[in-house]
């Protein structure tokens, strides 16, 4: 890290590096973020780290006013630490609680080699990353709900309560119902709120638009400010389904999110996810400086994400050679036909999108009873199948090249298919679809040939020269 540059970004509280390096600071023994709003430290007390986890590592304890925890993530995709940022996401979204050999066979490499991949990337181990993550988590849930000290513990990945006392003190040189005084008992009835902070610029009312309009009715809705949406999950065995809420604070530069009551001991996980969806981890800098003139006319476009990876293959295979209209009404057909019931407060919100083991035990003629194609009620079949089987995972983390391929081997996954699950479903941003309708007709008179080529120079955000591309269509 360039020590002089971190620091002048520290002066300045310049929002652009928030999430990408902390300060320790010597004589307070406290870390930060770089946008801070305390009095900027002298040059001389600052140490620069790579990682929360880095920062805690050498002995700083998380400042209690710009809570590192809120801090952005990062795309999951560096050219030069893929496997590292892989494994991050993994470990931030709640789902690795194995040890280092599980993980590194995992991610189909040696111990030896991830971890020294991890601590080129992030400075520590990822055992010392994954101990960091479940306290910041920790942290957070003491911090903004009413969640009981046990589910707290739990949520955040720590086994016993016992263990969770003695590190956190340990850690921080506080009990954690020390971040509990003078707190209301936050999220009991109305739902747990919070702030998930991001990079601007962002165009919130472009992605709400997206979001919007391919609403399944049952399933989300968008209200011309909020979306809601029903989510089901599993964590750690148990299962959990609720819905969640999404409005964004352009001036905050924050997406505030209220998570449903029933959804508290898995609230890492459905953060994780909101995340992914809305593209929270962009950066809209690195994206710009690549897309050059494609990006000014459309400042802070990101690519959406998901909630759900089997949902949006199933989406994917129901949208080819039709119109998203069309798509939508089969995805609302499938919801109402196998799809689990959920209690929320919106009358539109009604039901979970089935899973990969529920589809997957249909019998062959129920999809085209829905007035789903055979060809494409054999795809889902088969997606599923694999998904039930483990065979194939469809979030962000997993190796991609590994994941495309194994789309490809499917029945009725083609090209397009394939680069849109991995754009969204994998979290690729360097996902590209030459032969997309909207794509030719942004650039028209060339050849899908032309295309690639053309789109060269925009690796490794192709995705987002989707995004653009499409942009430039709605406004014309």
């Amino acid at each position: 890290m360039d020590a002089d540059r971190s620091y002048q970004a520290l002066v300045s509280r310049d929002a652009r590096f928030d999430g990408h390096f902390f300060v320790g600071v010597a004589s307070t023994g406290i870390y930060c973020r770089p946008i801070c709003r305390v009095r900027v430290p002298k040059r001389e007390n600052c140490t620069f780290y790579a990682s929360a986890a880095a920062a805690e590592g050498s002995g700083f304890r998380p400042c209690l006013r710009c809570r590192p925890e809120l801090a952005p993530g990062h795309s999951p995709m560096d050219a030069s630490s893929q496997l590292a940022q892989r494994v991050a996401l993994a470990l931030q979204a709640g789902e690795l609680d194995e040890g280092l050999e599980a993980i590194a066979v995992r991610f189909g490499v040696s111990e030896r080699h991830l971890r020294r991949v991890f601590a080129a990337e992030f400075g520590v181990a990822p055992i010392e990353f994954l101990q960091t993550q479940r306290l910041l988590t920790a942290k957070r849930l003491l911090t903004d709900t009413g969640l009981p000290l046990a589910e707290v513990a739990w949520a955040s990945g720590f086994t016993s309560l016992r263990r969770f006392n003695a590190l956190f003190h340990d850690r921080y040189h506080l009990k954690p119902s020390d971040l509990r005084k003078d707190r209301k008992n936050l999220g009991a009835a109305e739902g747990f709120r919070f702030r998930l902070p991001f990079r601007p610029p962002y165009d919130g009312a472009r992605m709400l638009g997206f979001l919007g309009l391919r609403a399944i009715p049952g399933l989300e809705s968008f209200d011309g400010s909020t979306y809601r949406r029903t989510i089901a999950l599993t964590v750690r065995g148990k299962r959990f389904q609720g819905w969640v809420a999404a409005s964004f604070l352009p001036a905050t530069s924050a997406l505030e999110v209220v998570v449903s009551p029933s959804l508290g001991p898995a609230i890492p996980q459905v953060l994780a996810r909101l995340s992914h969806l809305f593209d929270l981890g962009g950066q809209p800098d690195a994206v710009a400086a690549s897309l050059g003139p494609l990006a000014e006319a459309h400042p802070g476009v990101r690519v959406p994400g998901v909630m759900d990876g089997f949902e949006i293959a199933v989406r994917a295979v129901l949208g080819q050679q039709v119109t998203v209209k069309a798509a939508r009404t089969l995805a609302m057909r499938v919801l109402d036909a196998f799809g689990d019931p959920v209690e929320t407060p919106f009358e539109e919100l009604r039901r979970t999108f089935p899973s990969p083991e529920r589809i997957a035990t249909l019998p062959p003629e129920a999809l085209g009873a829905l007035g789903i194609l055979r060809t494409r009620s054999a795809t889902i079949k088969a997606i599923a199948r694999a998904m039930a089987e483990k065979e194939l995972r469809l979030e962000p983390g997993v190796n991609v090249e590994a994941t495309i391929h194994a789309l490809l081997q499917l029945p009725g996954i083609g090209d397009w298919t394939a680069q849109y699950i991995a754009m969204r479903a994998l979290a690729w941003p360097d996902a590209f679809i030459p032969t997309d309708h909207g794509v030719r007709s942004a650039l028209p008179g060339l050849s899908t040939a032309e295309i690639k080529a053309w789109a060269e120079s925009w690796r490794p955000w192709r995705a987002y020269a989707v995004m653009h591309l499409w942009a430039s269509l709605e406004d014309a």
